[in-house]
């Protein structure tokens, strides 16, 4: 065999290198378009947990406010934070009930989307029906807010002190709220996608 004989059978030999290189490229370029699905998937389990969450918040604390409002007669202690920290005049808490209940509003809002996604975020065993999970730890998340009110919202921020029935009804308000936001996450989590099918909300 000549010389050039063996330079072309060596010549289709030679780009086995930058098919190589090529396939490499090729097989990492597809394990970043695998791992993005997963990536936007995981992004839009929390967005919707999140808004579940809120649609929860405002359900949860309308029925507290309901709750609250006809046992304590006078308005949540956000119209205080108001009056202290925005209206900033002599005023008292009571001349602000629309502030103060918009305000109350908002809190069980934001305190519902932070709730909806740490419960779906969590691990939890499928044995457990997830309306269970959701009244447990709706009850849990809510005496958590109301331990935290109590000592730091009301004493340190705001310099109100409660009386012991004061404080166990504003504990119930928050234990109803919790009850009520858990439920209705817990229906509406996992394994409950059609609630209207799932608890027959259309059957006559």
């Amino acid at each position: 065999m000549s010389v050039f004989d063996r330079l072309s059978s060596l010549s289709p030999r030679s780009p086995s290198r930058p098919s190589r290189a090529a396939d490499a490229a090729d097989a990492a370029d597809q394990s970043v378009q695998s791992a993005s699905p997963t990536d936007r998937s995981r992004t839009a389990h929390v967005v919707t947990a999140a808004v579940r969450g809120l649609q929860a918040g405002f359900v949860a604390t309308l029925i507290m406010t309901a709750f609250r409002l006809p046992i304590l007669r006078s308005l949540p202690p956000s119209a205080n934070f108001w009056t202290q920290y925005v209206a900033r005049d002599d005023s008292d808490p009571g001349d602000h009930p629309v502030a103060g209940l918009v305000l109350h509003l908002l809190y069980g809002v934001q305190a519902g989307a932070v709730f909806g996604v740490i419960f779906a975020l969590q691990d939890a065993e499928r044995s457990i029906e997830p309306e269970q999970r959701g009244i447990v730890w709706g009850s849990v998340f809510g005496m958590a807010l109301s331990a935290f009110g109590s000592q730091f919202m009301l004493k340190e921020l705001l310099d109100v002190r409660l009386e012991n029935d004061e404080l166990a009804l504003f504990h119930a308000s928050h234990l109803v709220y919790g009850i009520a936001l858990g439920a209705w996450v817990g229906s509406r989590t996992e394994g409950v996608e059609d609630p209207e099918r799932e608890y027959g909300y259309n059957d006559e």
